[in-house]
């Protein structure tokens, strides 16, 4: 397989920057995919020790990866503990 892209690119050179825009663009999806899986609070991957895992967080917590206009070290916690 590897094989015959590498011939393909050989033959074609118009090709190495698909190959290269794709691959980024595939390695960036999976980044930010395991990123929102492992980092986002809305996922439990441990029921047992932790069930709700999004009343952990703190109020000056950042989890979103980009915040307009948000500055969180100022935030306060208006709700009860649970």
């Amino acid at each position: 397989m590897l094989g015959l892209i590498a011939k393909q690119l050989k033959s074609h050179p118009a090709l190495i920057p698909l190959f290269i825009f794709i691959g980024g663009g595939a390695i960036m999806s999976v980044t930010y995919l395991s990123r929102l899986a492992l980092r986002n609070p809305d996922v439990s991957w441990d029921r047992k020790n932790n069930p709700e895992p999004w009343n952990n967080m703190k109020p000056d917590q950042q989890y979103k990866l980009y915040a307009v206009n948000m500055d969180y070290s100022k935030l306060k916690k208006d709700g009860p503990d649970f």
